[in-house]
């Protein structure tokens, strides 16, 4: 299987995010959206919208610098 092939999950901690936007801006295939709901610190975090675009390239969470973006493969 090559790594197009491949299913992503991607998991954004809700609570982590302060909705900088780092990782929306960077994310080539837009699976990354600004929320219109607040998280309880009062932010719109990002929200995953198209999961199924991902390809596992990581540079959201390269670029999101408070670690509230995990990917996982499968």
């Amino acid at each position: 299987m090559s790594k197009k092939d491949k299913v992503f999950t991607v998991k954004v901690r809700r609570d982590f995010c302060k909705g900088c936007g780092l990782c929306i801006e960077f994310c080539k295939k837009e699976v990354l959206a600004s929320s219109p709901k607040l998280n309880r610190m009062g932010y719109n975090p990002a929200e995953v919208v198209k999961s199924e675009a991902c390809v596992g390239c990581l540079i959201c969470t390269q670029m999101c610098p408070d670690l509230a973006i995990e990917v996982y493969s499968g």
